[in-house]
């Protein structure tokens, strides 16, 4: 493990991680915000990640979730939340290891040591190709081969999102509807065809006769890839999804 990203809006800690980790041969990046973390992340590749919960332009745990759609790297998260509900929410969002503030250097290089010895770091793309149409997994949005940005509501990225995070996969009916609209809706199947119809028509070249957003009738929907997916890496600024109803 060579490469380490550290994310957190206190510059004291970043300046005393940067320094301590780099003098161990670590390769240390800084970054202050979750979206910079995102783009650091796709672009750096990190073997290990810490990260702080309470960061100023979203919650360390929507950023946990993020980074597990496309890259298995280690988070070590380092937060001044000590509750535990706060531990339970990001371990369950796919952090690997928990580290409450203040912290002792020893221990957290040590956890550091650890999840370098139990964790695989390979990373998928952040990106995936449905022909002219790029996903961007790491930036959450969608952009056309002119790299105009596809404008998608909250509720179509979502649904989309789920399935780009398994490519190939079939995703059950259930499972989308419980993660999209919550456990109160697993049986509004509706739902699911009125939102993946729009999205065909967003994102097919034939919506009639989709090759991407696929149905298995009766049981779920899958992504199928283009041929040959690619990467390429988002701008410095990250678009949200439109405003439902845009």
């Amino acid at each position: 493990m060579s490469r380490i990203l550290v994310v957190d809006d206190d510059p004291q800690i970043l300046r005393t991680l940067r320094i301590n980790l780099r003098a161990r041969g670590y390769d240390v990046d800084t970054v202050a915000d979750a979206d910079a973390a995102l783009h650091a992340a796709a672009a750096g590749r990190p073997d290990l990640i810490v990260l702080d919960l309470g960061l100023p332009d979203r919650d360390g745990v929507e950023v946990v979730r993020d980074l597990r759609g496309w890259n298995n790297a280690p988070i070590i998260v380092l937060s001044g939340r000590s509750g535990s509900a706060d531990k339970v929410d990001a371990l369950d969002a796919g952090a690997d290891d928990y580290v409450t503030k203040p912290f002792g250097l020893d221990e957290l290089l040590a956890r550091i040591r650890a999840a370098s010895r139990r964790t695989s770091t390979s990373a998928a793309s952040p990106t995936l190709q449905l022909d002219s149409y790029t996903v961007d997994l790491a930036a959450r949005l969608v952009r056309g081969a002119d790299g105009t940005q596809v404008r998608l509501t909250p509720t179509e990225w979502h649904l989309l999102e789920i399935l780009a995070r398994q490519p190939g996969a079939l995703v059950g009916q259930r499972q989308l509807l419980e993660q999209v609209w919550g456990p109160k809706f697993v049986n509004e199947t509706q739902y699911l065809r009125q939102y993946m119809a729009q999205l065909r028509r967003k994102l097919e070249a034939d919506p009639a006769h989709p090759q991407h957003l696929l149905t298995e009738p009766g049981m779920g929907y899958r992504l199928q890839l283009g041929p040959g997916p690619t990467v390429s890496f988002a701008p410095q600024m990250s678009v949200e999804p439109a405003a439902e109803g845009d």
